[in-house]
């Protein structure tokens, strides 16, 4: 079978009642028939469940399928997709290691880099992702990983996951790739050499703002460490919550598909705009990174930005929206606009944030599944003419 109808057909269960749809496994712990059953479990020597904080059906379906799309072995699912992130450091660092990571990433993830891991001796080196050459400079002994966004959050810039994981091996170094903005349908970085794929299911896994959670994807003696902490720590996901993105997953091919035909489609009709400055989308030639984007995404996603020219420009487009929404999200249902350097990445210092594009008036636009001309008709009213 495809990779979809796979998805489809892989479920937890079912129970003695022989249902169709998954059921929701709202236990905190899992029961066994006498004291051997129960010690053999906590051993290893079984695979029952026994505690939900690590081991529950739902977490294991909701695995098993975003397995099937990213062509892991295996992966933990998290309460959050800081959570996935923060389990792969903590699995995989000890003090007196380093990183290095590309400049272009998410403000929560620069503050981990920057306020949590040096609590732990752990060092991050940030180098220019679209700049690989120059890398070699700097791997020192005690450089253990690298981290890189692609498409990076919020501007869109696309790193080579090829070009860097032959730079990892070369270097004898792991490779963690977040793909929350592609997602497994648009992009599989594990088949194009990464050690990790990480998650934000927040986003357009769960597709419609409901709830949260998180994933990390791999080889299984790799993963296995990340279980290890997820157990110990308890960053876990939730029953209902590893459910619920368990079935969003059966429909997010056909949603991926919406997402990218209509944010294509609204990235031309403004890209000529006479009031944007630059429009970037990975799915249009005019993108610095087209052909890149091209060899390993099945198409542009569903996110765009764009340049306003001021701070006062950008917040002003903002207020003028009438049907897209203003929220701390991304990848729903309904189109969502942000303005990162009041927001998001307001924490960085103006010079982190011009570093990576993030000027006063730029603006990220993850497209809905709204009718498209529904969506183009508000953001031009907003943008204005005057």
């Amino acid at each position: 079978m495809k990779k979809t109808s796979q998805l489809i057909h892989t479920q937890a269960g079912p129970s003695q009642f022989k249902e169709n749809s998954s059921s929701i496994y709202l236990s905190s712990g899992f029961c066994f028939d006498d004291a051997d059953e129960m010690s053999a479990t906590f051993q290893g020597e079984t695979d029952n469940n026994i505690y939900s904080r690590f081991t529950n059906p739902n977490f294991d379906e909701f695995i098993h399928r975003l397995c099937i799309l990213e062509g892991a072995e295996t992966g933990v699912a998290t309460a959050t997709g800081m959570a996935a992130i923060q389990a792969t450091f903590g699995a995989h660092l000890e003090q007196g290691d380093e990183i290095i990571s590309t400049r272009a990433i998410f403000g929560s993830t620069h503050s981990v880099f920057t306020k949590v891991l040096p609590k732990f001796g752990i060092k991050t080196i940030y180098g220019n992702g679209l700049k690989l050459d120059d890398w070699d400079e700097l791997v020192t002994e005690n450089t253990k990983m690298v981290y890189a966004e692609s498409p990076s959050n919020p501007t869109l810039d696309i790193v080579d996951i090829k070009a860097l994981s032959a730079f990892c091996k070369k270097h004898k170094l792991l490779l963690v790739i977040d793909n929350c903005f592609a997602s497994p349908i648009v992009q599989t970085p594990i088949e194009l050499g990464a050690d990790f794929v990480i998650h934000s299911a927040t986003k357009f896994i769960d597709g419609q703002g409901r709830v949260l959670g998180g994933a990390v994807l791999g080889r299984e003696e790799l993963i296995e460490p990340i279980a290890n902490f997820v157990r110990a720590t308890g960053p876990s996901i939730s029953p209902f919550n590893a459910w619920v993105l368990s079935k969003s997953l059966e429909l997010l091919e056909l949603r991926m598909e919406r997402h990218a035909s209509n944010a294509l489609y609204l990235a031309e009709k403004l890209s000529s705009h006479p009031k944007i400055k630059q429009l970037k989308y990975p799915g249009l030639p005019s993108h610095p990174q087209y052909e890149i984007a091209a060899n390993q995404m099945k198409n542009g996603g569903g996110l765009f930005a764009f340049e306003l020219g001021s701070l006062e420009e950008g917040k002003r487009f903002l207020n003028k929206l009438k049907m897209c929404r203003l929220t701390a999200n991304l990848g729903d249902a309904r189109t969502i606009v942000s303005h990162p350097s009041s927001t998001t990445h307001s924490k960085l210092s103006e010079e982190e944030r011009l570093a990576v594009g993030i000027t006063p008036g730029f603006v990220r636009v993850s497209v809905g599944l709204e009718d498209k001309e529904d969506i183009l008709n508000d953001l031009l009213q907003a943008i204005g003419d005057e």
